[in-house]
């Protein structure tokens, strides 16, 4: 039951990024999903040493929905980065 809503969550959170980052008509379902499992795992790999707070996508939390999404973001922001310098 918890990759199910990890799936979720993981989903809602990378929604959520790619509509702050600009990127919502060029992703799908998937790559949300994707983008906010990935999202998860940097956020927690962030704030776990800086803050001292850790969250899971895998149990329904705040927590764990706001540390996907800022994990989200800069991943976002890390390929946003990355495709405009190879464009140039």
């Amino acid at each position: 039951m918890g990759w199910i809503i990890a799936l979720i969550v993981g989903g809602i959170a990378g929604w959520l990024a790619s509509l702050v980052m600009n990127r919502d008509a060029s992703m799908g379902i998937f790559m949300n999903i994707v983008v906010g499992c990935v999202g998860s795992v940097i956020g927690n790999a962030l704030s776990g040493p800086l803050l001292g707070v850790r969250g899971s996508v895998q149990e329904f939390s705040l927590t764990g929905l706001i540390i996907a999404f800022v994990g989200a973001v800069v991943l976002l922001a890390i390929v946003n980065f990355f495709q405009r310098r190879r464009l140039r």
